[in-house]
């Protein structure tokens, strides 16, 4: 395995300017042994170990199946399409390799149909797309809706034409022959080599059966790239959801379906139509504003009890309907079906004196979501563990605490876990300098958006902008930005203004721009060179206590005893912060500086926590010094 890795190996005969790395080689011999022995194996890899490679070739070397999930739809595609053919290149593995994602990422020929038979009831400009989607079926083989280059991804029209795991037909629906998503997952069970997403293996886990039986196929290796991700994912598909999304959707069907198929059945209409009213109060009772709270709290005024009483009659009105409607229609028994589900769902979330879960609600936009999250799945992963026998290989630059896997293996359950932590090879003593600045203000101190753009505009514009400034909230980031465009002349992005594919491709074409960003971009963005040459953190990433999740895992810890400051809030804290530092050096060429305004780094004895498990840059105080390291790097 190591000689793959060697100056004179596979990989440096087949990779231009490959260069050996001793942690590299030292992780795939460890995964290597774990995929011998079928055992779990945890690792965390600093950034430039070169992970993926690390584990793509003892996975290939293997010659068993295996699967392969990343943190998100785009490192799931970076891998298929870019890593995957290079180390199959360099081994010659002649085994087949797929890519599996989730129903909503597949267009639904079921639904095209039922769409373009109503189409008379649409506005003109999804009428416009709905062609546009008809013709792009004539030419594609796999109906990724991410290819269609005449309709946007972002499309409203595709949530139209594509399934969930609540909607889809199964074995029952007439396109089953011809249905992308059976033919991509006949393709990965067919294939040696799967990549999948944190979301679609943790959906497909708990899926319940649709005539699909799951989409992902068994498998004797696992390996979760960006497994930090992992525990909170975990939480929220182990535990249950009802949203307006799902209740809007079902009337949607029905409605439809008494325009397309079932025309004698005037009642579908008004039941469609009440579900879809009742919805809407039960919105605009909730609030206006966006907002998570505790569901507790929210079911003690008499207005939302009253609007959830009316909801219940609705479901129960759709229940009577589409029995009348039995075995006429596939989708309508699908929405029998799912209409039996919400009851019984809502019902579960209405009786919130259940212990060990957290009941919660939020609100964004126009949608609400109402929902229960276990506050531990240790018990749960173990069991799926058990039941799924094999290597289960878990790795991040971002797993360790001060040093330590344990917060992170605990949340998982694997205690039993081989683990190992490899230090990043950059050298962060030369390429870096981290400072937490003098004279800065208390966190939610008053005009604190005021002091920051004092003291922090100096050493952006002498940077000539290269910057990042990541918040912890988003009204942090509002009042930066616009006290920002106040006082530079240097383009100033702020996330939300466009996506965040353009937000990047504008930093970059920029040059010298400074980018004001919150939780989005705290991970998964790689900016090499020096148009990212400095990170600024406005605070410690700690989650609110009020925010119900960590409120609710709080009160569970200090039921066991614990201390939740250390044991919860700390961990999940350090982690946090290791992301958005870790957005500054992606390349050994890379230099730069991190500042992180937070006096509680160094005035509080947990700060040591937090620079024990940062790079181990110099250390300033003095930003004038921050000034020259960067001017001394041009």
């Amino acid at each position: 395995m190591i000689d793959d890795f060697a100056p004179d190996g596979l990989l440096a005969q087949a990779i231009k300017d490959f260069t050996p790395r001793q942690a590299q080689q030292k992780m795939a011999a460890k995964i290597s042994d774990a995929i011998e022995k079928a055992s779990p194996l945890v690792i965390e890899a600093g950034t430039g170990t070169g992970k993926t490679f690390a584990y793509l070739v003892p996975a290939l070397r293997s010659e068993k199946k295996v699967i392969i999930s990343t943190g998100s739809k785009n490192l799931q595609d970076q891998l298929y399409s870019k890593d995957l053919p290079i180390i199959k290149k360099a081994l010659e593995f002649s085994g087949k390799i797929a890519l599996l994602k989730g129903r909503s990422n597949y267009l639904c020929l079921e639904k095209l149909i039922h769409h373009h038979s109503a189409a008379g009831e649409l506005a003109k400009t999804v009428q416009t797309d709905l062609v546009r989607v008809r013709q792009w079926t004539t030419k594609t083989r796999d109906g990724d809706i991410s290819k269609c280059t005449t309709v946007t991804e972002n499309n409203p029209i595709w949530s139209m034409l594509t399934s969930t795991n609540d909607n889809c037909l199964g074995s029952e629906c007439p396109q089953y022959d011809d249905c992308y998503v059976v033919k991509a997952r006949r393709k990965a069970l067919n294939a040696d080599v799967v990549v999948v997403n944190h979301h679609l293996f943790l959906a497909d886990v708990v899926v319940k059966d649709t005539g699909f039986g799951e989409l992902i196929p068994k498998a004797d290796v696992l390996v979760f790239d960006e497994a930090h991700q992992l525990p909170d994912l975990a939480c929220q598909y182990f535990g249950q959801q009802l949203s307006s999304k799902q209740l809007f959707d079902l009337a949607k069907e029905i409605l439809l379906c008494y325009r397309t198929e079932v025309r004698d059945i005037v009642q579908l209409q008004k039941c469609a139509d009440k579900l879809q009213k009742c919805t809407q109060d039960l919105r605009i009772v909730i609030g206006n504003v966006s907002i998570k709270g505790n569901m507790r709290d929210l079911l003690r005024h008499s207005l939302v009890q009253s609007e959830i009483g009316y909801l219940q009659e609705s479901l129960k009105f759709c229940q009577e309907v589409l029995e009348l409607a039995t075995g006429r229609s596939s989708t309508l028994d699908n929405c029998l079906e799912r209409v039996n589900q919400y009851q019984a769902l809502l019902l579960r979330l209405l009786n919130h004196t259940v212990t060990g879960f957290s009941y919660w609600y939020e609100c964004i936009g126009n949608h609400f979501n109402l929902a229960l999250t276990p506050l531990s799945i240790a018990d749960k992963f173990t069991e799926l563990m058990e039941e799924r026998k094999g290597a289960w290989i878990f790795t991040s630059a971002t797993l360790s605490v001060n040093n330590n896997l344990d917060y992170f293996t605990r949340r998982l359950g694997l205690t039993d876990a081989t683990s190992l932590i490899l230090d990043s090879p950059f050298d962060y003593q030369h390429q870096t300098i981290f400072c937490v600045p003098r004279y800065i203000p208390s966190p939610n101190e008053a005009n604190s958006a005021e002091k920051l753009v004092d003291i922090l505009l100096p050493v952006i514009e002498a940077n000539k902008g290269r910057c990042f400034f990541l918040c912890t909230s988003y009204m942090m980031m509002n009042e930066l930005a616009k006290l920002f465009k106040e006082r530079t002349l240097l383009p100033v992005l702020v996330q939300g203004e466009t996506s965040k594919g353009e937000l990047l491709t504008q930093f970059i074409d920029e040059g010298n721009a400074l980018l004001i960003a919150t939780s989005s971009f705290w991970e998964g963005i790689d900016v090499r060179g020096d148009i990212l040459s400095c990170v600024i953190i406005d605070k410690l990433p700690f989650t609110s206590p009020d925010d119900p999740l960590m409120k609710a895992r709080i009160e569970d810890c200090l039921l066991q005893g614990g201390e939740p400051f250390n044991d919860i809030q700390i961990p999940e804290a350090v982690i946090t912060l290791k992301q958005g530092v870790g957005r500054l050096i992606r390349h050994n060429d890379d230099r730069g500086a991190i500042i992180i305004c937070d006096n509680r780094l160094v005035m509080r004895q947990y700060g040591a926590i937090f620079t024990s498990s940062l790079p181990p840059s110099p250390r300033t105080r003095d930003i004038g010094k921050v000034t020259d390291f960067l001017l001394s790097q041009k």
